[in-house]
């Protein structure tokens, strides 16, 4: 078991959002479910036999999903950042999470649960941070242009 656990709070979707993100991401499974039953059906508020909890894998790391109601929502301050080697695998993900979602600027969507999330190039780092002052003034430029972040654009500027 990993040490921290990222613990995800849906209204009524959870079992929908882990089976999309599961479907998403290779090396990713759904655990276990732990349905409402009538006496915390009753306490909840939620439907009988409905998912209180799933647990699953995304890329081998474990998340809970919680079906908790709209109490609370996602906001930016939270995201998940999934670093991409190229661009086919920059474009497979921003296509399969903005599917219902919405794009943002500099990499930065929200899928259609509202989970935000990060598609960025592995080596976004050594661009915008790098030691030629310059050239990394050049790729921020260039990034802060951008929706879906373009490799080739970002090497090149």
């Amino acid at each position: 078991m990993q040490k921290i656990t990222p613990f995800l709070w849906f209204d009524n979707q959870a079992e929908e959002a882990a089976t999309f993100y599961a479907s998403v991401f290779r090396n990713s499974k759904i655990g276990s479910i732990a349905r409402y039953d009538k006496t915390s059906a009753a306490a909840s508020g939620r439907s009988e036999g409905s998912a209180m909890t799933v647990s699953f894998q995304l890329e081998g790391e474990e998340f809970i999903a919680l079906n908790g109601g709209p109490l609370f929502r996602f906001s930016e301050a939270i995201s998940f950042v999934v670093n991409c080697d190229t661009q086919k695998e920059i474009d497979y993900y921003w296509n399969k999470l903005t599917d219902g979602g919405e794009e943002s600027q500099c990499g930065w969507l929200k899928d259609k649960f509202g989970l935000s999330w990060q598609i960025v190039p592995s080596s976004l780092g050594k661009w915008i941070a790098g030691p030629d002052k310059a050239k990394s003034s050049r790729a921020m430029a260039a990034l802060m242009k951008m929706k879906k972040l373009v490799i080739a654009e970002l090497e090149n500027a």
